[in-house]
């Protein structure tokens, strides 16, 4: 058998072993359903959505659920809530992946350096993390958001930003005990250059973990952003973002408690969805772990 064939055969019985550990995993799966859900809710808005999440209807304000037309009942302006939830779902999804996006990249990129090169390299870098560190997260993106406006772009490279540290000492730590093995020396010594041995001997083996706190931490990113529109430092009225609706439905909360539940509803049940999977994928792609559950 050639050495393709062998490197085949690893990749498809790896493969077949994360499945049958994944499928194993029952609250991971119904996180998938879930996900899978809002995902299809979010790309088909449009199709889901039986009304403009704009359109409002002064003569049917705060109607209750299970009114004609109305599934889950009307806000304060007599917009559909259903619509504006259904809505919601694209901007909160996309907030979550596109933070952690940027957080994974930045993060990655520069724990891999700071654990490669070690030195002053090193001590900058863990130093930018302390910093980053040494304020409390919600304080630091407040004041950002306040100097650069609210925004939906402002709110994704806001949080991406200043929630790359984790990212970085996870991979750091992984890094430092990698470049001592024999793959990285082996690859040193057949003349393989720095950019070479990061980004294809050991950039691979700490992907893994990086993997798994990303998935975990889009719930993150998805409650940090309604956390900041709750505030009103996020995304603004009238865009049917959840954590908004919830800021708009605070003040009606005795006449339709439907404008707070509803949303913080959907933040519950998404976020729970992605800790279902990363807490599945986490054990399926821990060689330890799988072990265990097999």
């Amino acid at each position: 058998m050639s050495d393709m064939e062998q490197e085949i055969a690893r990749v498809e019985t790896q493969s077949i072993r994360f499945g049958r550990v994944f499928a194993r995993h029952r609250l991971g799966v119904l996180g998938v359903v879930m996900v899978a859900l809002f995902v299809g809710a979010a790309v088909f808005a449009p199709l889901v959505a039986p009304y403009n999440p704009y359109t409002m209807d002064l003569a049917n304000t705060n109607q209750p659920p299970g009114s004609p037309g109305h599934l889950l009942g009307t806000d304060n302006f007599g917009r559909d809530i259903l619509s504006r939830l259904v809505h919601g779902s694209r901007i909160s999804l996309l907030i979550g992946v596109v933070v952690v996006s940027i957080a994974s990249a930045l993060g990655t990129c520069l724990g891999l350096v700071s654990g490669y090169y070690g030195g002053w390299v090193d001590q900058a870098v863990m130093r930018m993390v302390e910093v980053f560190y040494s304020f409390p997260f919600l304080i630091l993106v407040i004041a950002v958001m306040a100097l650069f406006g609210p925004s939906i772009f402002n709110v994704m490279w806001v949080l991406g930003v200043v929630s790359w540290p984790m990212y970085a000492r996870l991979v750091r730590a992984q890094v430092l005990s990698l470049k001592t093995t024999d793959l990285v020396q082996a690859a040193r010594a057949t003349g393989c250059g720095d950019a070479r041995i990061m980004f294809k001997h050991v950039l691979p083996n700490v992907l893994t973990p990086v993997i798994v706190s990303a998935t975990l931490g889009i719930p993150s990113a998805i409650l940090s952003s309604a956390a900041l529109g709750f505030l009103g430092f996020g995304v603004q009225p009238p865009t049917p973002e959840w954590g908004a609706m919830v800021s708009e439905g605070k003040d009606f909360i005795l006449l339709n408690p439907n404008l707070i539940v509803w949303p913080g509803f959907c933040i519950f049940l998404v976020v729970l969805s992605f800790n279902f999977v990363g807490d599945a994928l986490r054990d399926a792609l821990d060689p330890r772990l799988s072990r265990q559950l097999h």
